[in-house]
């Protein structure tokens, strides 16, 4: 039998990981803070249960995706103190959102505690991507629990490796991330060039996106919507991404690394908010780039 899973945070990848996993058979528990989420999940044919502790109660393989350090610390306590029926093997929960490592290290005390193993498994890609099979998990922590887990993951991307020890996944999100916050500014000012020089920017991105040398995924996602000039739904949020980079930044510093380029974008995706792009795609970097060279931002 597949084992029952639980997802706690159902906003855009929670919430697609939850409908993947019931359109592959699981049964499937799921809680948010947001009602409208937990009704969504109902529609699809998931329980949609009162708080995390009850889906934490219910499930052998708890997936969380959560937007804050805050949430992340409210939930990994209500699952650590959570009494389960006795089973023969330990709960496994896979934590797959973008944190800082030190809140997830003190989360894995907590859960080792309790006797639950936790995995760091951050996410790069979109709920789009998902959908494209194109989603890579960073997955690290305990290599006996990750290979419990590999059938579930397979639900979600075949791209799903093992990275080692418990943070490396973070590390990887994190190399990612950083690399993506340039290439989607880089996008936006190379087709702002374009604009500018009076061309057409379709025929930019068809000429571009699909090029094997700089036709990267953000060049075909974000900057399509570049080109059009519509950015929602967002596949990621500017406020959520906002987060991100303080996270990456913050290691960076900690660290000694130093991230010029990175540091640059910084200014492009606080403007982005500025403008009322908050809820938009981080895509919208393109507006902000395109009023400074004298572009009016496009309608909302």
């Amino acid at each position: 039998m597949k084992p029952t899973i639980g997802v706690i945070g159902l906003g855009i990848m929670g919430s697609a990981m939850a409908e993947a996993l019931l359109e592959n058979g699981y049964d499937v528990a799921g809680y948010d803070v947001r009602p409208d989420a937990r009704q969504r999940l109902k529609k699809a044919g998931g329980r949609a249960l009162a708080s995390g502790e009850a889906v934490a109660a219910r499930a052998d393989v708890v997936i969380t995706a959560l937007a804050t350090v805050a949430a992340f610390d409210e939930v990994m306590a209500k699952i650590a103190s959570t009494k389960r029926k006795a089973s023969g093997s330990r709960q496994i929960v896979i934590e797959t959102s973008t944190l800082p490592l030190e809140d997830k290290q003190r989360a894995l005390k907590r859960l080792s505690r309790a006797r639950i193993e936790l995995l760091d498994c951050p996410i790069s890609g979109t709920a789009v991507r998902m959908k494209q099979g194109a989603w890579t998990i960073f997955v690290s922590g305990s290599a006996a629990a990750a290979k419990r887990v590999q059938p579930l993951l397979a639900v979600f991307t075949r791209n799903a490796p093992y990275v080692g020890a418990f943070g490396n996944g973070t590390k990887m999100k994190f190399v990612a991330n950083h690399l993506v916050a340039i290439l989607n500014v880089a996008v936006g000012e190379s087709l702002t060039f374009a604009r500018t020089m009076g061309l057409d920017p379709q025929q930019v991105w068809d000429l571009f996106a699909q090029s094997p040398v700089i036709g990267t995924g953000v060049y075909k996602l974000r900057g399509k919507q570049m080109v059009d000039r519509v950015y929602q739904p967002a596949t990621m949020k500017v406020e959520v991404w906002q987060k991100d980079m303080q996270v990456i930044g913050d290691m960076a510093r900690a660290i000694g690394c130093p991230t010029p380029l990175f540091s640059a974008c910084a200014p492009i995706y606080n403007a982005a908010i500025a403008h009322g792009f908050a809820e938009h795609d981080t895509a919208s970097v393109g507006e902000v780039l395109g009023e400074m060279a004298g572009i009016p931002i496009a309608k909302r």
